[in-house]
């Protein structure tokens, strides 16, 4: 039985505890005795303490068992697969489980007389659908029988268990009502702890994200210093010579850094005037009609995926500008169809719709007594706009703006197809540049080690990447919190 139909199962005696509980409390109020809560309430009570604990079960059951599983298949490798790296090891485990997944496709029959030769069993598990690696081995098939079967015996157990714990909690909830039972207090206290359990799984993926990047970036520091990283003017990720040690300059912080601030900046100057303009003009200008057509259409530009944006400026802007400044200049185009520029103006288009919709919520947000008082004294419209909403929005404004540029900062695709991937340290904008960003997906593709430094410093980028758009955040979000303050 999957987790999924357990899952439901479970459910569905929680949604009859609901009815039956509710039902059983709207029965008892009489008007006898004061009642505590409504019938809803026990209702939800009766189905929380049906649900939850199995819930829980079932997650903790299911991690277990598949550590269980897979410590039990890792020890029952061959010893030159165990002693190996731990790479290899990792593959091999990999592949086991594949073909213990792969199996669930099979019938009974075909579970009888499964063939033992991992090419037979490719084949066969082929013709149903799933597709194993070529390098598998025999020995393989016997460790994935086991937890196959290791798998189901869980399943079985695990499902048992969770009915009975929710059938008990159906009891149990039951057996409570009665017109003083304190059951909405019992149920916003659970809505408590599941707010704090989401807001305490925000901050741990927080820290679960720097955790992820830290150690390998700890490792990659005792293999190339710290102040050659950060503060080296070259980006070429090649040692020179194999075990040599002269490394310094080439793993370079500085051109990529550059690169990425560079793109931002330009992107930025593109879309924070337009993007205000039009937040200006639907806030303070536009009909209810218009703005009903306009801001949907505006936005629309959000939802575009990027790799479009990128193709738009592969084939679209970054020629225009190549035969454009061709044209101007007579001869060869000195506007390059990969360039700073081209990047930051796409970049730039994607991002109106980011400073629109945050500007002309900031906007429209000061209070409207603050309007009205300046248009009462005689002032024209343009004159509010421009001595009274923008100066009392601009705190809120601002903040927008570094949010804007935090995104701007870890955007990839448009950079890889209209920037390209070449670190230099240039103030030409009609050059190409690369990004942080991009360095990383190029350093973790191809097939170098995952220990050595070329790709260990993808981690170090990220966590630098990281630190750099949470500091952003973090003053964004300071600036908002005092124009709340100030205008609330």
């Amino acid at each position: 039985m999957s987790v999924l139909l357990v899952l439901l199962i479970v459910l569905g005696i929680g949604f009859v505890g609901f009815f039956i509980g509710r039902r059983r409390a709207g029965a008892q109020d009489a008007g006898k005795v004061k009642v505590h809560s409504r019938a809803h309430y026990h209702g939800w009570w009766v189905f929380l303490v049906s649900v939850l604990p199995a819930v829980l079960f079932i997650a903790i059951w299911s991690a277990a068992s598949s550590i269980y599983l897979e410590r039990s298949a890792e020890a029952s490798l061959p010893a030159q697969t165990a002693e190996s790296v731990v790479a290899s090891r990792s593959l091999a485990l990999g592949m086991v489980q594949g073909i213990a997944d792969g199996l669930d496709r099979l019938d009974p029959a075909e579970m009888q007389n499964l063939p033992q030769s991992y090419g037979e069993l490719r084949s066969l598990l082929g013709s149903k659908g799933v597709a194993l690696a070529s390098e598998g081995q025999d020995y393989m098939i016997p460790i994935a029988q086991r937890w196959h079967s290791g798998a189901a015996v869980a399943r079985t157990i695990g499902a048992g268990i969770a009915f009975a714990l929710a059938i008990a909690g159906l009891i149990f909830g039951l057996s409570g009502i009665h017109p003083r039972a304190r059951a909405r207090n019992n149920v916003e206290r659970v809505v408590l702890w599941g707010l704090l359990a989401a807001s305490t799984i925000a901050i741990l993926t927080t820290v679960g994200i720097v955790f992820s990047m830290l150690f390998q970036t700890i490792n990659f520091f005792s293999v190339v210093s710290p102040w050659n990283f950060f503060f080296g003017t070259v980006w070429d990720p090649r040692f020179a010579d194999a075990g040599a040690g002269a490394t310094a300059g080439q793993f370079g912080l500085i051109p990529l850094l550059a690169g990425t601030l560079y793109i931002a900046l330009v992107a930025m100057l593109f879309a924070v005037p337009v993007g205000l303009f039009a937040a200006i003009y639907m806030a303070e200008y536009a009909s209810p009609k218009v703005r009903s057509i306009v801001k949907p259409l505006l936005e629309i530009l959000a939802g575009i995926p990027t790799i479009v944006y990128g193709f738009f400026a592969l084939v679209t802007v970054g020629p225009f500008l190549r035969d454009l400044s061709a044209a101007i200049s007579g001869g060869p185009g000195f506007i390059m169809a990969q360039s700073v520029l081209t990047a930051g103006l796409v970049m730039g288009i994607m991002l109106i719709p980011f400073v629109s919709s945050l500007s002309d919520d900031i906007i429209t947000a000061v209070p409207g007594t603050m309007r009205d008082g300046s248009l009462g004294l005689g002032a024209t419209r343009s004159e509010t706009v421009k001595r009274v909403i923008l100066p009392a929005a601009l705190p809120g404004i601002v903040g927008a703006l570094l949010l804007t540029a935090s995104r701007a900062i870890g955007e990839t695709m448009i950079v890889v197809l209209a920037a390209g991937v070449a670190a230099r340290l240039t103030v030409n904008p009609f050059e190409a540049m690369t990004t942080i960003t991009v360095k990383i997906v190029n350093q973790l593709t191809g097939d170098l080690e995952f220990n050595s430094p070329q790709t260990l410093v993808a981690f170090a980028l990220g966590i630098t990447l990281f630190f750099l758009t949470l500091a952003m955040n973090i003053f964004a979000l300071y600036i908002v919190r005092k124009y709340r303050e100030q205008y609330e």
